[in-house]
């Protein structure tokens, strides 16, 4: 039986939809392009093949790997926020080199695609929030090719006590008061639960390895407190 997305989280981001990529620069001062683009380069998409950026939102990654391929290869953007999707494909009509994008609104953990049909994977803050990580992380090993990558980026819920308090501060001190001003402090103010339920770098490999990947590396970036796990599919 297939676990989906808590309705809460999917109506979540339907409402931070018209401020999110706002939002991000503003938090990250601009650097969470800088992140992306390390997760595609990660992810190693494929011209001539089909690469997925999952959990796509508004599609950053999606536009980013679609603008590295330059149209000669199938890009997805899929994410279960309907809001988030149609802002996605509002931002890819004004660009030629984006034809090739499609936007499919599916949860990550029923994903529409054939087993071993995929290049590459990229997902940008969405495994932390998915109602069943294990589940997710087969999901994209199932579709993913032999010798293909996926690449995760995401919040690091560091083990030190240092940079847990120091990540606590700013989440309290600087993302919900920047939120406040958009009028949506209570939407951001979920940032602080989901990362403290969220697996440790350490405990993400494990999980990735149980799911069957290999070559498994956790690197933090942002003074650890993001991270990218990258994860290769085996023969």
């Amino acid at each position: 039986m297939h676990t989906t997305s808590s309705p809460q989280v999917q109506a979540l981001f339907d409402q931070i939809a018209p401020m999110y990529d706002q939002l991000n620069a503003w938090l990250s001062l601009g650097q969470h392009r800088v992140w992306k683009q390390m997760t595609v380069r990660w992810a190693n998409p494929k011209r001539g093949g089909v690469n997925v950026d999952l959990c796509c939102g508004s599609g950053d990654l999606t536009l980013l790997m679609a603008r590295t391929l330059r149209g000669q290869a199938q890009t997805l953007g899929i994410d279960f926020s309907h809001q988030q999707l149609a802002i996605a494909q509002q931002r890819s009509s004004l660009l030629p080199w984006a034809d090739a994008i499609q936007w499919i609104e599916s949860d990550v953990l029923t994903l529409p695609l054939a087993d071993s049909s995929v290049d590459a994977v990229t997902m940008g803050y969405g495994l932390r929030n998915v109602a069943n990580i294990p589940q997710a992380l087969q999901e994209i090993y199932r579709i993913l090719k032999p010798q293909s990558r996926a690449a995760i980026l995401d919040f690091n819920r560091s083990e030190s006590p240092e940079l847990r308090r120091f990540q606590q501060w700013y989440l309290q001190q600087i993302v919900v008061p920047v939120a406040s001003w958009f009028q949506l402090k209570e939407e951001y103010a979920y940032l602080e639960t989901s990362i403290a339920r969220f697996p440790t770098g350490a405990e993400q490999v494990e999980l990735a390895i149980a799911a069957g990947f290999e070559s498994v590396c956790y690197y933090p970036i942002a003074l650890g407190m993001m991270g990218v796990l990258v994860m290769t599919k085996p023969h």
